[in-house]
């Protein structure tokens, strides 16, 4: 008799649930609004006149925990110029299917080339290469006033300059403009 009322008291909570309104969401076609302080998936930062911001010189692949960053570095040359400075970040790639979101590759970094957005995006995918970000899918894109690396500094300018935040962005003619850089490519 108790087992009869037991299964009873189940099939109550299920009868109860049925016509209850549901709580639908929209999930895929509308995305919920993220919370300020959410780590995203990263970007690597531009000068505001196109040149990069990463040095290639591999603290943020040191500094995480997960082993989930790989930097190889290389000269710039005046033919080719990608950063200010002696060195660039030739290869960078990040690798979604270790990294914990923990940010400590941001604090590492001394020029502020790497950075975390809050946009939200699905980090899944059928194919485990899709989810190693190399330079192509994590450099911030090209804004007004920027010109595709490689080129020379900013006429006059030393890569100090580029540090210190003193350098505008530059046109693709060579004219000087305020304020080419985003929010998105943070100084």
């Amino acid at each position: 008799m108790t087992r009869f009322l037991d299964s009873l008291a189940g099939f109550g909570v299920t009868f109860g649930t049925m016509f209850k309104k549901p709580n639908t969401e929209f999930y895929p076609e509308q995305k919920p609004p993220t919370a300020p302080g959410y780590h995203g998936r990263h970007q690597l930062n531009r000068y505001p006149d196109g040149l990069e911001k990463c040095i290639g010189c591999e603290l943020c692949a040191w500094a995480c925990p997960a082993d989930a960053i790989y930097v190889e570095g290389a000269d710039n040359t005046e033919a080719e110029r990608y950063s200010p400075g002696e060195r660039y970040g030739r290869v960078y790639q990040i690798n979604y299917l270790r990294c914990i979101g923990c940010g400590l590759c941001v604090e590492a970094c001394p020029t502020r080339a790497l950075t975390m957005t809050n946009s939200f995006e699905e980090l899944a995918d059928d194919n485990r290469a899709d989810l190693i970000f190399g330079k192509d899918r994590l450099l911030a894109p090209l804004q007004a006033g920027m010109t595709a690396p490689p080129h020379p500094m900013a006429p006059g300018s030393t890569d100090e300059d580029y540090y210190r935040g003193t350098v505008t962005g530059t046109a693709p003619n060579g004219d000087t403009s305020e304020g080419g850089a985003t929010a998105g490519a943070q100084s």
